[in-house]
């Protein structure tokens, strides 16, 4: 390798580093991109007492809970993951696996505080919400750990 000039050694050098980096999602690409769909759209769908899950987002009248579900699934299940489908950085994909774990476990405790309290009990959207966050949640940690 003593025919390489230091430039090119390095330029070579920064590509593998950049490489490296990346992941490859594959065919688990499509079930991010629906999954994403399925959370734009549950946003949409009723969460607490026929208020759409925007509102909640918007509002945060709908109880601690459910507010801090609806800007946990918000950040980490769309923006976080579309953010990681796009680059396919490394650090992005652990990123929305771990948010969305912990968006996961919010999602549960808003769907079990709709239904202990007096409330009619949880929408679809927020259900719909939580089935999201946690197929994510495992996708993304396998993108991740596939890393070669």
């Amino acid at each position: 390798m003593s025919d390489v000039s230091p430039e090119t050694r390095a330029e070579i050098d920064r590509a593998g580093r950049g490489v490296a980096r990346r992941i490859d999602p594959g065919a688990r690409a499509m079930l991010i991109a629906v999954a994403i769909v399925a959370a734009v759209a549950a946003l949409l769908l009723p969460w607490v007492a026929g208020t759409p899950g925007w509102q909640v987002l918007a509002s945060g009248t709908s109880g601690p809970l459910p507010t801090l579900f609806s800007f946990t699934m918000t950040g980490f299940a769309v923006v976080v993951s579309a953010a990681a489908l796009l680059t396919r950085l490394w650090a992005l994909a652990w990123l929305a696996a771990f948010g969305c774990g912990i968006s996961s476990v919010n999602g549960l405790w808003a769907i079990w505080s709709q239904q202990t309290g007096a409330e009619a009990g949880p929408g679809f959207g927020m259900v719909l919400g939580v089935i999201a966050v946690v197929l994510l949640t495992f996708v993304w940690a396998g993108a991740a750990l596939q890393r070669d």
